[in-house]
């Protein structure tokens, strides 16, 4: 007589559960590498913020904040549309010299109003802004090149407005536009606030709208997102133009807190600009990033050349040394951590 076993139904169940469950190991895996690529800049600001806090008395003042956060202001409104673009696959060189032109030319401007002061830079950084989206998207060039030569461009634009520096413009005192810049609101420079409701907003429009979807459809794979029916060309040319009137807003507001169009400042600040959103876990060749990483890029470079002058026995070169230092690490684990998320 032969006993044939029978599965209760509890037992098939789990059978079923177990064949279609997925390991914990890679998911659970898969989550941290997740989070230490968002949020391992913060991590770090904050462990540099109390080593510093600890060790330095004038660290944490009241005036030591508020002169790095208004600082980080102006860097930290061009890294946020450097991080539009970024997250699209591209790049902008032309960012810092936008930020000089754009400071010169709000100078300039403020000798017939606060209002042309302000549009001024913003449609003139705005239309080179166009001017490299076209170039990009219709014409198919490389980003690196196209701004590169707009960097040039503007800059020797900047050196015919002002006879190649021999003329600085001076924004006069009591203006509303020297109020702008050089005032404050709740012990915070103004231009802190105008950067924070401009990430808010940046934040808001990345995740929230149709706009940022086709931002990261791009980034992630240009030809999908073309099949999808996003406007491609049309996002990139978007995304190049918020790049160039951001970088003009930064410099005007970077003029109203000098009072002046100071020509030699801009150099060097779109690859500031490129760390502060890569460090901020904003991957270079595009599809992911995060507007609020690019914000604590910004903060944590500004902590640190703080930190080295706080020091004082060391060259401010050294903040340059530990920023690239500090990017390389953060290059090697992105490309490190995307690997692994391949193999999963």
């Amino acid at each position: 007589m032969t006993v044939t076993k029978t599965q209760t139904p509890v037992s098939v169940a789990k059978g079923r559960q177990a064949e279609g469950a997925e390991p914990a190991g890679p998911a659970r895996s898969e989550r941290l590498s997740a989070l230490v690529q968002q949020h391992g800049a913060l991590a770090v600001l904050v462990i540099v913020s109390l080593v510093a806090t600890f060790s330095f008395d004038s660290f944490a003042t009241g005036d030591n904040v508020s002169n790095m956060a208004t600082s980080s202001a102006f860097l930290a409104i061009v890294a946020l549309g450097m991080t539009f673009v970024i997250i699209t696959g591209g790049i902008d060189l032309s960012v810092g010299s936008l930020f000089a032109l754009g400071g010169v030319l709000a100078a300039w401007g403020s000798r017939h109003g606060t209002l042309v002061a302000l549009l001024l830079p913003l449609v003139v950084c705005g239309a080179v802004g166009v001017v490299n989206g076209l170039l990009v998207a219709r014409s198919r060039l490389a980003p690196f090149i196209v701004t590169l030569a707009a960097m040039l461009g503007a800059r020797g634009l900047m050196l015919a407005i002002t006879d190649e520096g021999a003329n600085t413009y001076l924004i006069g005192k009591g203006s509303f536009l020297a109020e702008l810049g050089q005032g404050t609101t709740f012990g915070l420079g103004n231009p802190v606030w105008i950067m924070l409701a401009l990430f808010v907003a940046g934040a808001v429009v990345l995740r929230r709208t149709r706009f940022g979807q086709h931002v990261y459809a791009v980034g992630g794979n240009e030809d999908a997102a073309a099949l999808m029916g996003a406007p491609v060309a049309r996002t990139k040319i978007l995304v190049y133009t918020l790049s160039g009137v951001l970088a003009g807003l930064a410099g005007a507001l970077n003029a109203a807190w000098l009072a002046s169009g100071v020509t030699i400042l801009g150099n060097g600040m779109e690859l500031e600009a490129i760390s502060a959103v890569v460090i901020g876990g904003t991957l270079l060749t595009g599809g992911l990033g995060y507007v609020s990483g690019s914000l604590v890029g910004v903060l944590l470079l500004k902590v640190i050349q703080n930190v080295i002058n706080q020091i004082g026995s060391l060259d401010s070169s050294y903040q340059q040394v530990v920023s690239g230092a500090f990017l390389a690490v953060v290059v090697v684990a992105q490309t490190w951590l995307g690997r692994r998320r391949q193999l999963m």
